[in-house]
């Protein structure tokens, strides 16, 4: 909650209640409730798990990439040489409440300016973010005291406590080319075979390390595979934490390929590629929506090559378009984290 609020009357849902939307999710009443989740990706694939997981547990970390440049973000970033904040902006925003003050605030912090002059395109949360790292000099510190503000059902970190860039190694036409930058890969035609970080080796954020290290689950995706999710396994002391945490890890399939990314990829081949960077990363559940699995038992057989199982369910917006319902994942979550399912 927001500094010197109170909760509103009535209090928010206890555990074990239903939500009264039909998802069957569950809204944990105190904080400590539910488990110990720490979410990884960036951009709007991050915002919809987290939408989705603030409404199964208050004990929720999302670590965020940190190599966008493009927009507000990038010019920011080039401007005053800071962690570019627009994927940390999203995440705070996802983890807003549902209440009056946190629709509000969700929206505040997302709102661009729109003029013929400097601030055009700029979001009010990365101005909002910028000021108070200047003021407190600290990334986590003004990260943590947005959160406050927000009322944040959670805790966003960056994944690397310096501004990162992604090179992608590209094919097209047989030949294949190095392209830097998050825009310039997501972007630039022919299909990405592998992602680096520049700097190489780059620094993990030390409180990102120690959340996984103390989470019961770690949750992969969705989000844009090669930009958004496999950076976290390119930073050496966060991927040591992922490989070596005693959390039970979950991979949250995309409901459609990333343009730019992983045009004609199947879901088996999103799996083969996250094996590709870390071999030796072992997955206990994978997690799909029905509707977009064409074939289950050779996505099955994948999930089970990883070490894990297969968990299908209807877990997209009825509208058929390819965006994750937050209440009906929130309900395949919760099932998941306490085996029901």
């Amino acid at each position: 909650m927001g500094p010197g609020r109170e909760p509103a009357a009535g209090g928010r849902a206890g555990v074990g209640a239903q939500t009264g939307d039909g998802s069957g999710a569950v809204l944990p009443e105190q904080p400590g409730e539910g488990p110990r989740v720490v979410a990884l990706g960036g951009g709007h694939g991050l915002y919809a798990s987290l939408t989705a997981l603030r409404r199964v547990t208050c004990e929720l970390t999302a670590v965020v990439t940190v190599a966008d440049d493009g927009g507000s973000s990038g010019r920011l970033r080039r401007e005053l040489g800071v962690v570019p904040p627009g994927d940390l902006r999203m995440a705070l925003a996802a983890l807003c409440g549902d209440d009056e003050w946190g629709r509000t605030w969700s929206e505040v912090v997302q709102h661009r300016f729109r003029s013929e002059g400097e601030l055009h395109g700029h979001a009010v949360g990365n101005l909002l973010i910028v000021a108070l790292w200047e003021k407190l000099g600290g990334t986590v510190a003004g990260l943590d005291w947005l959160g406050r503000l927000l009322g944040a059902h959670g805790r966003v970190l960056p994944m690397s406590s310096v501004p990162l860039d992604i090179a992608a190694e590209v094919e097209l036409d047989g030949e294949v080319s190095t392209v830097r930058g998050q825009v310039a890969c997501a972007l630039t035609p022919g299909r990405v075979q592998a992602i680096s970080l520049v700097p190489e080796n780059p620094p993990a954020c030390p409180e990102a390390v120690q959340a996984v290290l103390d989470a019961e689950w770690v949750v992969f995706g969705p989000g844009s595979w090669f930009t958004s999710v496999l950076p976290h396994l390119k930073v050496p002391e966060l991927a040591e934490a992922l490989h070596t945490t005693r959390a039970r890890r979950l991979v949250t399939l995309n409901l459609a390929p990333q343009a730019g990314e992983t045009d004609d990829f199947s879901p088996q081949q999103h799996l083969e590629v996250l094996w590709q960077h870390a071999p030796d990363l072992a997955i206990d559940v994978v997690l799909a929506d029905t509707g977009v699995v064409d074939d289950p038992d050779g996505l099955e057989k994948t999930a089970v090559g990883l070490g894990g199982r297969l968990v299908l369910a209807d877990v997209a917006v009825p509208d058929g378009s390819p965006r994750h319902d937050p209440r009906r994942l929130a309900s395949v979550l919760n099932e998941i984290f306490h085996e029901k399912r």
